[in-house]
């Protein structure tokens, strides 16, 4: 056998030693990617607030889009997308899981914005024996946020996280039932290149985007897509929103404060305008930037994510009949249960949770209280979108509630998501913190 001196090999060692050490510590590192994809049907189809039938698009105003930001460090990566649509259930979700090998499934996370000025993801059956979906667009959505996916793996580049939260000031959101009782928190995640430069900011804040509503005959992402644009206008990058727990009813604040409706509601006439969209898009984009704008760069921040599925009784026969007559497939057990699949996140020090639902405000701040993180993130309308989520003792209460109980899947759905959703939490690693 022949065998290297002693010198060479010796040399050998000191050569090899820092290239495996460079090795190692490149496979470690932070790596950040983004890209976007628009899903504005063409030509228009009608648009959605809900079930029922929806109204004629006349126009539109602004690009409905799928966006996706990939993170990665050491064996873990993580796809978060957020799509311009009311909302998006699991069984869709899972065919563009099954388009992108290169993640695994429980670790693509995607939201719905909630804008009510986009066609019918959820296929309502319209009682006649049919539904309000089209399902070709339905697939060209999966289709379009999967190549989002896929290209933002393709732009995966050495990154760091800044990450905050702050109060948002200005007139943007309000809650139409109780004006006081919503979470004014602003959390928002920026990658960063090499330079300092945003590869993605995600905004993560609790309201319903519907400014325009259905009756204004517009698609659009409405206050969304110009906060969007605002924000990679003044920093570059690409922007994004996720939704938090904006149910019963957090809104828009499009209040025309001057104009009270007369009628002893308490209410005002609206502006349902793109005027104000533009006005309150703008105000969360300058708001997301000054929060996040002295926030200290984490280098290599740690990344986790877990997922559990929770099976959810349906007690509602508004919802099971939804479940039981669109064409989608969604899954229901023997039992008249459902699953739900929820996802911890742990980037740097801060931990996401998300929900499947529009949990109501009270929920948001309790489970957001009992998390780990130094930031603390909850996700509505992620990985799935089952109605309103309620406490027990919320459900079927007051006569403004009747609504949202009667979309919500039934009466233990709060209690059941917020002990599966702590528990888990609670079994996850903690985010690590800023030191």
């Amino acid at each position: 056998m022949n065998r290297l001196p002693l010198s060479a090999a010796l040399m050998t060692c000191v050569l090899l030693a820092p290239m495996s050490e460079a090795a190692d510590s490149a496979a470690a590192k932070f790596q950040a990617g983004a890209a976007m994809r628009i899903i504005t049907p063409d030509p228009l189809l009608p648009i959605s607030g809900g079930v029922g039938t929806p109204s004629p698009a006349n126009g539109k105003r602004g690009e409905l889009t799928a966006r996706a930001l990939v993170l990665r460090h050491g064996d873990t990566t993580v796809a978060i997308v957020g799509l311009d649509v009311l909302g998006f259930p699991m069984v869709l979700g899972d065919r563009i899981r099954k388009q992108v090998s290169q993640i695994p499934a429980q670790n693509i996370l995607i939201g719905s914005s909630h804008t009510h000025s986009a066609p019918d993801c959820y296929a309502f059956p319209d009682g006649k024996g049919g539904h309000t979906g089209d399902l070709d667009y339905i697939d060209f959505v999966c289709r379009q946020s999967a190549e989002a996916i896929q290209e933002a793996l393709d732009n995966l580049q050495m990154a760091s996280i800044k990450i905050a939260t702050d109060e948002a000031k200005g007139k943007i959101a309000y809650n139409y039932y109780a004006p006081e009782l919503y979470d004014r928190r602003m959390s928002v995640i920026q990658a960063v290149d090499g330079g300092g430069m945003a590869i993605a900011t995600l905004v993560n804040y609790a309201t319903h985007p519907e400014v325009l509503g259905t009756e204004a005959g517009l698609v659009s992402p409405d206050a969304i897509g110009p906060m969007c644009d605002r924000i990679e206008a003044e920093i570059g990058g690409m922007a994004m929103f996720m939704n938090g727990a904006q149910g019963g009813m957090v809104t828009a604040d499009n209040r025309n404060l001057d104009e009270p409706k007369g009628d002893g509601s308490a209410h005002w006439n609206d502006s349902r305008t793109w005027e104000e969209c533009l006005r309150i898009g703008g105000t969360m984009a300058d708001e997301a930037m000054r929060i996040v704008r002295a926030a200290p760069e984490q280098k290599s921040p740690q990344l986790f994510c877990d997922a559990i599925d929770v099976q959810i009784p349906v007690e509602s026969q508004l919802m099971q009949m939804i479940i039981q007559g669109s064409p989608l497939g969604y899954p229901m057990n023997d039992d008249r249960s459902v699953p739900a699949r929820i996802n911890v996140v742990n980037l740097g020090n801060a931990q996401i949770l998300t929900i499947p639902g529009e949990a109501l405000p009270n929920i948001g701040f309790y489970l957001k209280r009992k998390m780990h993180g130094e930031h603390n993130l909850l996700f509505g309308l992620t990985n799935d979108a089952f109605g309103y989520i309620l406490t027990k003792v919320d459900y079927n209460s007051f006569p403004r509630y009747e609504y949202i109980t009667r979309t919500s899947l039934g009466e233990m759905t709060g209690e059941i998501l917020i002990e599966k959703s702590l528990e888990f939490v609670d079994r996850c690693p903690r985010p690590k913190v800023l030191e």
